[in-house]
């Protein structure tokens, strides 16, 4: 039987950034097209200039990205808690990485100012925001509770 639109979701790799459509019964599964990697690696993509266009707006999937820098401690801080809510989060949420220094325009586009602060965004939209370190546990129940 074919898939059809309805239930296949488009995924943004995390390697090449290209889309994927992945049929809903096999998220969690599978490899790019393009650069036959996994797709689901469960754990945050650097997000860039050139792919959160592919992430944010393009994917099915809600995107979840941690605006931060390396010179921030409570960024350092929550960074391993970040890492571990995106097992607990893939496949049906992905999550990134933002690093606030190298990517000023897209932190500026979205208003940041004070850091770590996460932003939860679906088909390109703004759906959730949160200032401030969280644990993991926090972060993943904000996160659901925000789909």
């Amino acid at each position: 039987m074919a898939t059809t639109s309805t239930d296949a979701l488009i995924v943004a790799c995390p390697h090449c950034a290209s889309l994927n459509r992945v049929p809903r019964e096999r998220i969690g599964a599978g490899t790019c097209g393009r650069c036959k990697n996994a797709l689901f690696a469960a754990k945050p993509v650097t997000i860039t200039a050139a792919n959160s266009d592919a992430h944010a707006s393009r994917s099915d999937l809600p995107l979840l990205v941690d605006f931060w820098a390396s010179w921030c401690g409570p960024c350092r801080q929550m960074a391993p808690a970040f890492e571990a809510a995106a097992q607990q989060l893939e496949p049906w949420v992905r999550l990134g990485n933002l690093d606030t220094e190298a990517e000023q325009a897209i932190a500026g586009r979205y208003a940041i100012r004070s850091i770590p602060t996460m932003i939860l965004f679906r088909k390109g939209r703004e759906v959730a925001r949160q200032s401030g370190a969280m644990p993991q546990r926090a972060i993943v129940d904000w996160a659901r509770s925000a789909i």
